[in-house]
């Protein structure tokens, strides 16, 4: 099995040599850097697995890094910074970071997230079996070829609207889409009353869906933002 490779970018220099400390105790290969100028080349060298970035640095910050990335690939990226406002974590993640640590941050609890992140990529990502475009969750079976959906074996009738956000949602597990961006998907307009929009097509699609819609397995609610599917 190949030993996970973790990109560490952060402009303090004491930041990265500790993170590397703990991250090699568990067997990782740690590149580090301090700034982002390279990030895209330092990926695709060093065959990265995962990205841990620093928010504020200087000339490019972690959020334009974080888009860079976002741009190629869909490697795990946790966020380290700083800043703990709620805004801030809300804006990392709605640019695609998979998690958000603030400083100062436990070091065995950041090797944990990292654990963590590592197994729901490789789980999340296994490859959708392309000649029946089959997407398995527990009891619920999507066939995108088919365009059927079915619980238990039972078919399941879905509006066009419910069908599209559930294959939006399922085709990125793991992921959180916002609501805005959810409607822009959909609609292919931008949105408008979008939230509630959302939440009432996402309420019909559990109670057909869920096997208990107040407490779904599937289509999780990530509050403040949107929503995410779990395999």
């Amino acid at each position: 099995m190949k030993t996970p490779h973790i990109l560490v970018i952060d402009d303090e220099k004491e930041i990265c040599d500790l993170i590397e400390i703990y991250l090699t105790q568990e067997g990782y290969e740690v590149v580090k850097r301090y700034n982002a100028f390279t990030i895209i080349q330092d990926i695709e060298r060093n065959d990265i697995d995962l990205v841990i970035l620093d928010m504020m640095m200087p000339e490019i910050d972690g959020i334009q890094a974080l888009e860079f990335i976002r741009e190629k690939f869909n490697i795990p990226v946790i966020i380290v910074s700083a800043k703990s406002n709620d805004n801030d974590k809300i804006e990392g993640l709605l640019k695609g970071a998979d998690d958000y640590v603030s400083k100062p941050f436990n070091a065995m609890e950041l090797v944990a997230r990292v654990k963590s992140q590592l197994r729901r990529f490789q789980v999340f990502n296994k490859p959708v079996n392309e000649a029946k475009h089959i997407i398995e969750a527990n009891d619920l079976r999507i066939d995108m070829q088919k365009k059927s959906v079915t619980v238990d074996g039972y078919p399941i009738a879905l509006t066009r609207i419910e069908y599209e956000i559930l294959i939006l949602l399922a085709k990125h597990p793991g992921t959180v889409i916002s609501t805005e961006e959810i409607f822009e998907d959909i609609w292919n307009k931008k949105p408008v009353n979008a939230n509630n929009t959302i939440m009432v097509h996402i309420r019909k699609l559990r109670e057909k869906i869920e096997r208990q819609p107040r407490n779904p397995r599937h289509i999780k609610t990530v509050w403040g933002i949107g929503y995410k599917f779990e395999l």
